[in-house]
């Protein structure tokens, strides 16, 4: 049975967020000005951190970070390489070379003991994300960050609402980064936002990030060339819109989410998403589950191939960042991170929003349960 269009994300808007982006629409200023620093305030405050400073994209915000707490040309920077977006390459657009540490196999976060093994005398920084909206275990990382004096970057772009042993994601970085591009739970087209509790390093990210029209003759401020990596008023509208209403969106992506692990639980070669003990609560990005160990990379492309045919839109959660082509040039290999490849050969995004119903997520599940019976039944991943 054919289907329409079942889309990985689906944005959910409402009429206050429409009508928060006509209101700057129809005033004086579009650009970057005093929704931007609403914005900014509110999700401060909704993180619990000082300040907040948006920025254009996850990508651009991480590279104003490392420049802002002086990472460059020489230094190593400790990251994952597994993750659905790619904000790490902002590692090598500030000239450092990124170091990839590999994950816990359960989680997909990275693993403190092997990031600690990684550090050398040029390791200036760790960065860590909370991976698909699970938190990473920020005690164990907080104290190596610590005894080695090494910044800690909280990469939250995958995660808003987590709770890690009682804190929000956002409160564990020295600088924090959240993205608002889709498919998060909040959205604002395009965008992100940094959070930190340090001064000056928030009066050097806004140094950073673009200069004001009434600034471009100071002498002082002149001293640092800004990227023009603001945002705009229209986006800071849908974004803070979006913000004073994020425990309704959560809600209702949680909603959906129950379904899926009813129905998930049924279908023994797939198993859903796990939650590590410390962990309070997870907003997942994306709905992702990891085949059985028999199956291959080739036959999770052929149950994403099956479920495209059948009009559900899902995709690999991850093409890691060491086997792509720059970081191939920089000298890593298949082989390099054993469990970071064998979790990406697996793992499956399948549509997550709050526009599901569970008729659908039902025909989800039961079209990739299909699928996977036309490449050989998995077992268990534990097994």
């Amino acid at each position: 049975m054919k289907t329409t269009l079942l889309p990985l994300n689906d944005p959910d808007l409402a009429q206050t967020d429409l009508e928060a982006v006509l209101g700057v629409l129809q005033s004086a200023r579009v650009s970057q000005g005093g929704v931007v620093d609403q914005f900014e305030e509110e999700f401060a405050r909704y993180i619990g951190r000082k300040h907040a400073v948006c920025v254009s994209s996850g990508t651009i915000g991480l590279l104003l970070i490392l420049r802002a707490i002086g990472v460059g040309a020489g230094d190593e920077v400790i990251a994952s390489s597994y993750s659905f977006c790619e904000t790490a390459h902002a590692i090598t657009l500030c000239g450092a070379r990124p170091v990839f540490a590999d994950i816990d196999y359960w989680a997909g976060t990275l693993d403190p003991e092997k990031a600690r093994k990684a550090i050398t005398e040029k390791t200036r920084a760790i960065v860590a994300g909370n991976t698909n909206g699970h938190p990473a275990p920020w005690g164990p990382l907080r104290e190596i960050a610590t005894a080695h004096n090494l910044a800690l970057i909280e990469d939250s772009t995958e995660a808003i609402g987590s709770i890690y042993q009682g804190k929000i994601v956002g409160s564990f970085g020295d600088c924090s980064l959240f993205d608002f591009s889709q498919p998060g739970g909040l959205i604002s087209g395009e965008g992100a936002m940094i959070v930190t509790d340090n001064d000056d390093t928030a009066t050097m990210l806004r140094r950073l990030r673009n200069r004001k029209i009434e600034e471009r003759s100071s002498v002082v401020l002149g001293a640092w060339p800004p990227l023009q990596a603001g945002l705009s008023d229209i986006a800071a509208a849908l974004g803070l819109a979006q913000l004073r209403r994020i425990e309704l969106l959560l809600a209702r992506r949680k909603r959906v989410e129950r379904y899926f692990l009813e129905y998930v639980r049924s279908f023994e070669g797939i198993k859903d998403p796990y939650i590590a003990p410390e962990v309070d609560q997870v907003h997942w990005f994306l709905y992702v589950v990891h085949l059985g160990t028999r199956f291959s990379r080739s036959s999770r492309d052929s149950i994403i191939d099956d479920l495209r045919q059948e009009n559900v839109e899902a995709a690999a959660f991850s093409s890691p960042l060491h086997l792509q082509r720059h970081y191939f040039d920089l000298g890593y290999r298949r082989g390099d991170l054993f469990v970071t490849e064998k979790v990406a050969d697996r793992a499956v995004a399948l549509p997550f929003h709050a526009h599901l119903s569970e008729d659908q997520v039902a025909f989800i599940v039961g079209t990739m349960k299909d699928a996977s019976i036309n490449v050989g039944a998995g077992t268990a991943i534990y097994l």
